[in-house]
């Protein structure tokens, strides 16, 4: 294993024996299509568990799938069987979406052997390589929660940073979003981005294959979208999910400081009190 934040589906396959190994089949509905069913019940990876984003998150906020508190993370990564000193896969069911979230969110909570399946289950399944609709019942495990806070940005973090022009902010959502041409998907959200923010959106990041962009095209993909690669930078998109495979991308660069904004849009266009900037063109 290396710091790359990926492996292949070749590695994968052979070490699903492996004893330290869990396999996590991360999984969130899009926005677009909440009512959508998750494959694992009929198909997933030999001894994968299933995390569902928004079930293991903050009940007690209003906004979508936030961090849980440590201790509450730590019951839920106990009862799925993943423990302290694993080699955890994470994989989603589109390749790239919710997978990259739950690797930062396991990163954020300490775990320090976290790594996302390149190209996911669409790739997994196009190799004809096996599955199953069996559910493995692990024991328990001990999992220690250490929240990075400094992985995490909040409302008050992001005011700072544009006040103080202290960090890159980076938005994973489409052009026409971010813009403020096209509507949120999530009803009463206004138009736009933050002031000073820049935009990438994710989808460049992924090849038509569905496999992640090399390290010299990731480069050059974060150069023309504004980003000094040397400077911190914090991450956002719609609800926190799609900001991780922007997360994912700088780390494979080898960025350090990163910080992900919990809240996003739907914290940041969803009040009244904070400035919007809208420039359709």
């Amino acid at each position: 294993m290396s710091d790359h934040p990926l492996v292949s589906t070749q590695w994968l396959a052979d070490h699903l024996e492996s004893p330290d190994l869990a396999v996590i089949n991360a999984w969130m509905p899009p926005v677009t299509h909440p009512d959508a069913p998750p494959v694992y019940p009929n198909a997933h990876v030999p001894g994968a568990v299933f995390f569902d984003v928004n079930e293991i998150c903050d009940k007690t906020s209003d906004l979508p799938h936030m961090l849980p508190q440590p201790h509450v993370f730590s019951s839920a990564m106990r009862k799925l069987g993943i423990g302290d000193g694993q080699t955890i896969v994470v994989y989603d069911d589109f390749g790239f979406y919710s997978a990259p979230r739950v690797w930062w969110t396991l990163r954020t909570m300490g775990a320090e052997r976290v790594f996302v399946l390149d190209g996911g289950f669409p790739k997994w399944r196009a190799e004809n390589r096996p599955v199953t609709d069996d559910v493995p019942r692990k024991p328990q495990s001990h999992f220690t929660s250490r929240l990075n806070h400094g992985a995490v940005a909040d409302l008050a973090e992001i005011r700072n940073t544009i006040r103080a022009s202290s960090r890159q902010i980076l938005d994973a959502r489409s052009v026409d979003r971010f813009s403020g041409v096209a509507p949120e998907p999530r009803a009463g959200l206004r138009s736009g981005h933050m002031p000073s923010a820049l935009n990438l959106p994710f989808t460049r990041l992924i090849n038509e294959s569905g496999t992640f962009r090399t390290k010299d095209e990731l480069k050059q993909i974060y150069q023309e979208a504004g980003v000094d690669l040397e400077k911190p930078v914090t991450t956002t998109c719609g609800s926190g999910v799609t900001a991780a495979i922007l997360t994912l991308g700088l780390t494979v660069l080898g960025s350090r400081d990163l910080a992900l904004y919990d809240g996003s849009w739907t914290d940041w266009g969803g009040r009244e009190d904070t400035e919007i900037v809208s420039d359709p063109s």
